[in-house]
């Protein structure tokens, strides 16, 4: 299994498995393959989210793991997830699929006898020769999505349960507009709620593209995490379903004099271009996705599902989760208040008291996972100034 003699072989416990892996001198796609401790916590969530998904279904599930490296994703699945059939791994790495299987084995996994398979596809041809076999489909590559999502498209039956990875943040979050143009058919806008504008053109893009096959997606749960963006979505099928779900699909202005947004529905509608509080132009992110992206009713599942006797090692998870709950019927967008309180010219006050201000008016205000310094409400934001003006520390 050593084929590379100056290759080290390093080995890891994660979750239930014990793996093997050549280690290189750092993670990269171009390494042909290689184990990424950070994706844990990525992993850990995927497992409870399938689980979920498995009750909401209550049968059996097929999982196609599409990039599967060292095989940790598709090995944990099967000795973690109760009431698994097939987990098939790919890779179109030789030396990923022989530590695909040497772990398997070392993890106890008969891969004549428990429907596991280990396959050496590029990734869409894969899929395509795939077609309607898995109830889960996970892509998790190096880099952007997007060059898998039209043949998953294709590829995925109805009911299904797609997780998808960016890892592209820089693009997603406007850093670099032109390669999110170039793979999202989007712009995006380097705003204080980058992350979340870089989950909604992901699923927007994932949207339009399913939309072509009269396919469309229900958004159960989405996180961005350190270097990250991860989406789980369902699957729905059907032509007026599809063109009602597209309905979701807009703009995001954003003026960044000001901090002012509104969101516009419609994939061709007629946009704002000057900020209706200062004047100055507005700056327009899009088309992305307006709709919910987070179900409170599936995420209270995971949380149902992390075992007891675990708790110390889920606590992060947990955490994650609840404010991913939390902003399940909120707005769009998010408003940081030290930006704020930078236009302003003050002091930041304490998000708490900011936050125990606007419900005392009547508005709702919650944290987000997106930012620590950020809040989600429906307060306009003239009541947001003068809440955070009014609590500014020194005053």
């Amino acid at each position: 299994m050593d084929e590379e003699k100056n290759t080290k072989i390093k080995s890891i416990n994660e979750g239930l498995c014990k793996i093997q892996f050549p280690e290189y001198e750092k993670v990269s796609s171009e390494a042909p393959v290689f184990y990424n401790p950070k994706m844990e916590l990525n992993r850990d969530i995927s497992i409870l989210a399938i689980q979920a998904f498995e009750k909401k279904l209550n049968s059996e599930v097929n999982i196609g793991d599409v990039f599967g490296g060292s095989g940790i994703r598709g090995i944990r699945y099967k000795k973690e997830i109760d009431n698994v059939g097939l987990v098939a791994v790919n890779d179109i790495s030789p030396l990923a699929g022989k530590f695909t299987h040497e772990n398997a084995i070392n993890n106890n996994i008969s891969i004549e006898e428990e429907n596991f398979e280990i396959h050496q596809h590029e990734a869409n041809n894969f899929l395509r020769k795939n077609r309607g076999r898995f109830d889960v489909v996970d892509i998790d590559p190096f880099g952007t999505p997007s060059f898998f999502i039209d043949s998953v498209a294709a590829s995925i039956k109805r009911n299904s349960l797609l997780c998808v990875t960016a890892t592209d943040t820089s693009a997603l979050c406007g850093t670099y507009k032109a390669p999110c143009i170039r793979k999202y058919n989007a712009k995006p806008y380097k705003s204080e709620y980058c992350h979340e504008n870089g989950i909604r053109i992901l699923a927007g893009f994932v949207a339009l593209t399913f939309a072509k096959y009269q396919k469309y997606v229900e958004i159960k749960l989405s996180h961005s995490t350190e270097h990250y963006m991860r989406i789980y979505m369902i699957v729905k099928k059907g032509s007026k379903a599809t063109d009602e779900s597209l309905k979701n699909i807009g703009y995001i202005s954003h003026c960044k004099n000001c901090l002012y947004r509104e969101s516009t529905y419609g994939l061709a509608g007629s946009l704002n271009n000057t900020c209706p509080i200062c004047g100055q132009k507005l700056i327009h992110a899009g088309p992305l996705w307006l709709g919910k992206i987070q179900n409170r009713e599936f995420i209270d599942q995971m949380l149902k599902l992390i075992p007891e006797k675990q708790l110390n090692k889920f606590t992060e998870i947990e955490k994650l989760l609840e404010k991913c709950k939390n902003e399940a019927e909120a707005m769009a967008s998010s408003y940081d208040i030290h930006e704020i309180s930078r236009t302003l010219k003050i002091s930041a006050p304490k998000i708490d008291k900011v936050m125990e201000d606007l419900e005392s008016l009547g508005y709702y205000a919650l944290r987000t996972h997106f930012s620590p310094t950020s809040i989600k409400t429906d307060a306009p934001l003239e009541k947001i100034r003068d809440s955070v003006d009014k609590l500014s520390v020194g005053k």
